[in-house]
């Protein structure tokens, strides 16, 4: 059952007098009912929400339903662990105080030091690695564990047998530390300390009495959550009091029942249409027209995109999204756009100090990637990384087939890829490095809004003094020199001030400025008195305006630069999310579940779209506003893309006219044949 904020969540109980002619209302992955459609939309909602965690693998910042999905997924994992290993690792478990990640390590470093009798693994003879299986364990006097290992083929047939040495044993975990994690996970019911399930240690024979200094400390966290939980209902249940309270109130209260109109934007699902609303076309289907299955879109788009974020980081130059589509297509192995993203991933984690590091040096590669050799590294990344996924496309990659394993599998190699870029210590740096040059315009921004304010604030009290102040009974006159604002104040007896009072510098100063306004037709000529006010507010707010959305302008622009990971322009009203990736034009459409990829690529389409958004409703309206960012951006990069088919089309007429068969990489849909990494 997915945790909801990492604590468990009740579903609710369906009702038990429902009518077989009743309409209600279900959720599809609960079999939650409600008669209620407000109740079953703020559920509903509420499992849309990324607050959400996979019981099994802990992973956060999930829908409840990708959650759910997670669960079965890491369960089905974990039901293939390895049932040599289960007693191992539960006894490891048992009472542990150890965190998760440090209990993992212990576990499998432990596992690596004895490999057991019948493990399958990869062994080196003859310079070469091949597979293995472990026959018996071998012991001399020096202490130095030897193996009998039998020799296996590709279908996992002996051809020979052999004594190795344990330095020649490539000793890889039987399976993945992520499915480690979600086995202990499952097989306890409390943590720190960890505590197996009484049927499963019972099983494995394994102790159920805490030592003595766990049972305490046990005890007192027993005792504290109990605690915690009683206050948490007592606050509950106050907190019902309190609300049926109030709902009394109201009901006495009530004198009609006329109906409230709500306050826009609200949720999108309780926008209903009103009698004097515009009417809203008929949302169109976005065209799912993919050449790679529909299952790796997701990977595809992911890959991509960090590729073109991170071009210079990884020294690979850009190449378009559907020259990457083709490419992954191809069967030919030595496609110049596939070798170099591979060898841009591989450099980097060579020239990490980390283990595909400590792999390639073992088995003494030269840290220069080649056409000819790449595969041989990408072997010994698929023999680093261990799992049954991998290790199945090692023959066909070693004979130089590569292209001939299928897009999901090509996609599933580069996803581990960037997925391993992402932990060294050198992409981490960068990326240091790139969140603050994101940081930089907003600050600079902020910085100098202020100074502007604090300008502002100062012209404002100078303007105030200058010439906001009559001459009143009692109390002063305020009149402006040459450099300076001078009020002058007496309580008890008058002050007259005349012309002949003032300098001659002060008075052409004022009479100049009388001029200037009476020619601009914003006051009157001055009297003696003093200066009359010239009422700009409108101007000033209208300027001040367009001072803000050009600064606005400006600093999106300026982020813009420096996007480091492309998130969704926002969702529709059933949680559909929309992308817009630089260097393509199409709006990539994500449904709710994550399971179906589309897109809008001509103007028409994506007009049509934004013509379907309802702004009443708090998601479409955001996506309506993000879309109008993006809306120019978006046509030109469709008109370019026009512009470039139609001439590609006109240049194919014209050689089908003259019969001449053009060469096979001047066809544009080989046109990924002729990148060339310029910034290698």
């Amino acid at each position: 059952m997915p945790l909801y904020k990492r604590k468990p969540f009740a579903l609710v109980e369906n009702p038990t007098d429902l009518s077989s002619d009743e309409l209600v209302f279900q959720i599809r992955y609960t079999n939650e009912i409600f008669r209620d459609y407000s109740e079953y939309a703020d559920r509903i909602n509420l499992y849309r929400k990324r607050v959400w965690s996979c019981k099994v693998t802990g992973k956060g910042n999930l829908t409840y339903e990708e959650a759910l999905v997670s669960e079965q997924k890491a369960l089905e994992k974990v039901q293939q662990f390895p049932s040599e290993l289960v007693a191992l690792v539960l006894r490891e478990v048992q009472f542990s105080m150890l965190k998760l990640n440090d209990l993992v390590r212990k576990i499998s470093a432990k596992v690596q030091e004895g490999m057991l009798v019948g493990s399958e693994l990869y062994g080196r003879k003859n310079n070469r690695i091949y597979p293995c299986k472990i026959m018996r364990v071998l012991v001399e006097e020096s202490d130095k564990t030897q193996y009998q290992v039998a020799w296996l083929d590709k279908e996992k047939k002996v051809t020979g047998n052999a004594v190795v040495d344990g330095d020649d044993l490539i000793k890889k975990l039987p399976y993945s530390r992520d499915v480690l994690k979600s086995f202990v996970r499952e097989s306890t019911y409390r943590s720190v300390p960890w505590v197996l399930h009484d049927e499963l240690a019972r099983k494995h024979g394994i102790s159920t009495d805490p030592p003595e200094d766990i049972a305490s400390k046990m005890s007192i966290a027993d005792r504290k959550r109990k605690r915690k939980d009683e206050n948490k209902l007592d606050n509950l249940e106050g907190n019902r009091k309190a609300l049926r309270k109030s709902n009394q109130e109201q009901s006495a209260t009530e004198v009609d029942s006329k109906h409230v109109e709500p306050k826009y934007p609200i949720d999108d699902l309780l926008v209903h249409p009103a009698a004097d609303d515009p009417d809203l076309a008929q949302r169109p289907s976005p065209s799912r027209n993919f050449n790679i299955p529909m299952d790796c879109i997701g990977d595809f788009l992911m890959v991509w995109d960090f590729c073109c974020s991170f071009g210079r980081l990884l020294q690979l130059s850009p190449f378009s999204l559907n020259d990457f589509e083709n490419a992954l297509r191809h069967k030919e192995s030595y496609v110049a756009l596939i070798v170099e993203t591979h060898a841009a991933f591989l450099s980097l984690l060579i020239n990490d100090d980390g283990e595909y590091r400590s792999v390639t040096q073992r088995n003494k590669r030269k840290p220069q990637i080649t056409l000819i050799k790449w595969a041989e590294y990408l072997c010994d990344f698929l023999v680093m990384v261990g799992t049954d996924e991998f290790t199945s496309h090692l023959s066909t990659v070693r004979r130089c087939s590569y292209g001939l394993l299928d897009a999901s599998a090509k996609l599933g190699i580069l996803r581990e890829l960037v997925d391993r870029v992402l932990e060294t210590g050198v992409f981490k740096e960068k990326l240091d490095e790139y969140i603050k040059e994101c940081q930089a315009p907003v600050a600079t921004n902020r910085e100098k809004a202020k100074a502007e304010g604090c300008k502002k604030r100062e012209f404002e009290d100078r303007d105030m003094l200058s010439n906001g102040m009559q001459a009143t009974e009692g109390h002063g006159v305020g009149f402006q020199g040459s450099n300076s604002i001078e009020l002058v104040t007496k309580q008890n007896g008058a002050i007259d001030l005349t012309e002949s009072t003032l300098s001659n510098k002060e008075n052409s100063m004022m009479k100049k400025v009388d001029d200037n306004k009476i020619a601009a037709g914003g006051m009157k000529p001055s009297s003696k008195k003093g200066v009359q006010k010239v009422d700009t507010n409108d101007n000033k707010d209208v300027n001040e305006e367009k001072i803000l959305k050009v600064r606005n302008k400006y600093l999106r622009r300026e982020m813009e630069k420096r996007i480091i990971r492309t998130n969704p322009l926002g969702k529709d009203r059933f949680h559909n999310r929309y992308y817009f990736f630089r260097g393509d034009s199409r709006i990539f459409v994500e449904s709710s579940d994550s399971t179906q990829w589309g897109y809008y690529r001509s103007k028409d389409e994506l007009d049509s779209f934004i013509g379907t958004l309802n702004c009443k409703g708090i998601r479409e309206r955001a996506l309506k506003k993000e879309l109008g960012h993006y809306y120019g951006k978006i046509c030109l990069g469709i008109q370019k893309k026009l512009k470039d088919d139609r001439a590609t089309v006109e240049e194919a007429d014209v050689r089908r006219s003259a019969r001449i068969r053009a060469p096979s990489k001047e066809n544009p849909a080989l046109a990924f044949l002729k990148y060339v990494n310029k910034w290698k």
